[in-house]
């Protein structure tokens, strides 16, 4: 494969590269929308009191996630503009914004290894919280605000023998409730399926940022290069000064003074050929020849 035909092969890849990141810009941005106005969440945010270490990460998630979705969706127009119009600087962009995401998901993914259960014991001890409160005064919003924790979670309580429960707390699970699954259990299966959908979307993204770094510096030396396929066999002709006579090329320079030594050389030969018997005639020869 040709130069030229390589690199229309990697523009090609860096537009449905670019539909792909754009994609999954969207995805993003759904999934921290979700997550900071889903059902689940709101409810346990709007349990949670203010100096709660769940406020600032709800806020911190939601703010992350919708700074990646802006790269991811800025990279993906930029590179596919410089694409399409061959502009180095816009692809330089491009690669900048990939870059940026490619650093803040590797950041994410480093926090997410060293402290797994981080948001999860945050949510944990906002329902704990909610809970005690709710048992000791039952006839206050605290009630109110369990009772809409564990319709939002389809949960019930928590796993406590039924002789240690109290008045309150057994009043919790009556009739169909009782055969629902403990709250505590219920919050880390829905924070284990919504880590799940993260890790995936992460793993992807940096994939696909990696592929993107790529292809976009490639496509940007490529452009500096100045190997174009779409003006391979075009030439733009530059309009002559006036008065100026237009300028020979080299070649057909060289070929003309080449041209006139062989016709000297020929001239020479045939004058000695004729002797000086005939030099007179020479020139007559030489005109007529």
């Amino acid at each position: 494969m040709g130069p030229w035909n390589r690199v229309s092969a990697v523009k090609c890849q860096m537009l449905v590269t670019s539909v792909f990141v754009l994609l999954l810009g969207l995805f993003v941005a759904s999934m921290a929308a979700l997550t900071y106005f889903g059902a689940h969440f709101a409810v346990i945010g709007h349990a949670s009191p203010e100096d709660t270490p769940y406020e600032a990460m709800h806020r911190w998630l939601f703010y992350a996630g919708i700074s990646l979705a802006g790269l991811l969706t800025l990279g993906a127009v930029l590179s596919a503009i410089a694409t399409v119009r061959e502009a180095g600087g816009l692809m330089a962009g491009g690669f900048l914004c990939f870059a940026s995401v490619f650093c803040v998901l590797t950041q994410m993914a480093f926090w997410r290894f060293h402290n797994p259960a981080q948001v999860e014991d945050a949510m944990l001890d906002v329902y704990d919280l909610v809970y005690e409160q709710a048992v000791k005064n039952p006839s206050g919003t605290q009630w109110q605000e369990l009772l809409a924790i564990q319709d939002t979670f389809l949960c019930c309580g928590k796993s406590t023998p039924s002789s240690l429960l109290g008045s309150s707390e057994a009043d919790l699970c009556l009739g169909e409730e009782a055969t629902r699954q403990d709250c505590l259990q219920g919050i880390r299966s829905f924070l284990r399926t919504h880590g799940h959908i993260t890790s995936t979307l992460a793993s992807v993204g940096l994939a696909s940022m990696v592929y993107a770094m790529l292809l976009s510096s490639f496509l940007w030396f490529a452009i500096r290069s100045g190997r174009n396929l779409d003006r391979k066999g075009t030439y733009t002709l530059s309009p002559r000064a006036r008065g100026c006579q237009p300028q020979e090329s080299g070649f057909f320079r060289r070929f003309q003074e080449e041209l006139a030594l062989h016709h000297l050389s020929e001239a020479g030969a045939l004058h000695d050929r004729l002797g000086p018997s005939r030099r007179a005639d020479g020139p007559r020869l030489l005109q007529d020849n």
